[in-house]
C-alpha cells in the first residue's frame, strides 16, 4: 500500500514535454519547438489549456480544429494520455 503523502507528491511531480508545432501552430505559438512542464500522468487537456494560456486565443483557435500527434499517435481526446513527445498540428486542406 502507497503512503497517502507518496501518492500526493508523485501526483504533483513535474514530467517535461516536448511540444513541436507547425504551420498555424507555430504562428500561434512563435517558436517551432520547446520543452514545457506538466503533471505526470496529466491528459492532454492539461497540456491544451497550459498552451491557450500561454497563447491565448490564436492557439485556442488552432486547437478548436486541429489534433496532437501524442508520442506517434493521432488524437483530438483531450482526455487521452499525454506522452512525452507532442506535436500541435493544425486543420490541413488537401485533396
Amino acid at each position: 500500500m502507497v503512503d497517502a503523502s507518496v501518492a500526493n507528491e508523485v501526483q504533483d511531480a513535474a514530467a517535461l514535454v516536448t511540444v513541436r508545432y507547425f504551420a498555424a501552430a507555430a504562428e500561434a505559438a512563435g517558436r517551432e519547438e520547446e520543452t514545457i512542464a506538466v503533471r505526470v500522468g496529466a491528459p492532454l487537456d492539461e497540456l491544451r489549456g497550459i498552451l491557450i494560456s500561454r497563447y491565448g486565443s490564436a492557439m485556442a483557435r488552432v486547437l478548436a480544429n486541429g489534433s496532437f500527434l501524442s508520442d506517434g499517435v493521432v488524437t483530438r481526446d483531450f482526455d487521452a494520455p499525454r506522452g512525452t513527445r507532442v506535436d500541435v498540428l493544425p486543420p490541413f486542406a488537401g485533396g
